[in-house]
């Protein structure tokens, strides 16, 4: 494999695709529906998510170090890999992203928007290519005691896949304490609505970055949505995000 690829092994494409076809996406696809998120339980094993873990304070394997705090995103640390991905994450990146993509198209349908996602990944990866967005984006997010993540949106370009995939790599009440998966809504002319989203180690919760449809007694309207983490009260989280678009 060379430096610059996206393709997963082999060996690591199967076991991602036979794990992820062992949920039941019709019920992930309504709760997206109808919550902006959806829960996987248990996507990865407790001696997979050390590793994940692990790789932090290892520099060969990341592209660039953000310090929330210089850049008013919150206080904490995360680190964007570089290619070629780790084979996990870049396996589950390529395993995720069809059904996905299924959800994606049919929420652009209801809000009335011309885009469409290819049904592959490393499609979909082209377009980001050719559009001058080549950085990968997925990430390894490290908080300590106090630490927290402002509500924000992962966008990156002009391109931007509009589900995003985060991965709890921590046990609660073990590893750490607060530290909680937040997502609002933001509906037309009403107060936001909140989401906290329980997961335990391994767990991964599937949710909206920018827009999603709600049906209205008119028709389908749109929602904006952020998502952040709540403060650590003590140890240290690490999340992974599986980010499906490349960034300029």
């Amino acid at each position: 494999m060379n430096a610059h690829s996206t393709t997963p092994p082999v060996s690591a494409a199967l076991s991602a695709k036979a794990r992820v076809a062992g949920y039941d996406w019709n019920h992930l696809g309504e709760e997206l529906d109808s919550f902006g998120c959806a829960v996987m339980e248990k996507l990865l094993s407790p001696e997979e998510c050390r590793q994940i873990a692990g790789f932090y304070p290892e520099e060969q394997h990341f592209r660039s170090h953000i310090h929330m705090a210089r850049h008013g995103f919150g206080k904490g640390e995360y680190r964007y890999f570089k290619y070629p991905l780790p084979e996990l994450i870049g396996a589950l990146r390529t395993a995720l992203y069809p059904d996905l993509s299924g959800v994606a198209n049919a929420w652009n349908e209801r809000m009335g928007m011309d885009e469409r996602y290819p049904a592959g990944h490393a499609d979909f990866l082209k377009q980001c290519h050719d559009a001058g967005q080549t950085r990968p984006t997925p990430l390894l997010l490290q908080y300590v005691p106090g630490d927290f993540n402002c509500l924000h949106q992962d966008l990156y370009g002009d391109l931007a896949f509009p589900i995003q995939v985060a991965i709890l790599l921590s046990e609660p009440g073990e590893d750490f304490t607060g530290g909680e998966f937040v997502l609002t809504e933001q509906r037309p002319r009403m107060q936001s609505r909140a989401e906290v989203v329980p997961l335990h180690q391994g767990d991964a919760v599937a949710f909206a970055v920018h827009n999603r449809p709600v049906q209205g007694a008119k028709g389908n309207y749109r929602v904006n949505l952020r998502h952040g983490v709540s403060r650590v009260r003590s140890g240290m989280r690490h999340t992974a995000g599986i980010i499906f678009h490349d960034a300029r």
